[in-house]
């Protein structure tokens, strides 16, 4: 497995293959909220990618057509790094005063 790089709000770090964007992004210290833990339920996890989206899986795609956001931003917890990604952070934990949420499985 090899390594990419990963940019997120300007902190530009390396990632191993297959690991989920919104664990790669927390554990190199950028603010980003998951409030259920990863499982494309709560779309706190928010993200726009500012380099070309990879394919976007059923379960992120289902989630948010129900909640009427499809196309407005991707779930960075359902995201797994196949290739260099830059994204901006739509929501912080920070922001909303709260803990970043439930521990995100790898």
């Amino acid at each position: 497995m090899g390594k990419y790089q990963v940019t997120a709000d300007g902190k530009q770090f390396e990632v191993e293959e297959g690991a989920k964007l919104a664990l790669a992004i927390e554990q190199n210290g950028v603010d980003i909220s998951h409030r259920c833990g990863g499982n494309a339920r709560c779309t706190t996890c928010r993200v726009q990618f500012l380099t070309p989206e990879p394919p976007m899986g059923d379960k992120e795609r289902d989630c948010l057509e129900e909640d009427g956001v499809l196309g407005q931003f991707r779930l960075s917890c359902q995201v797994r790094v196949q290739q260099d990604i830059e994204v901006k952070v739509l929501m912080r934990a920070s922001e909303q005063g709260w803990d970043p949420g439930v521990e995100l499985e790898p």
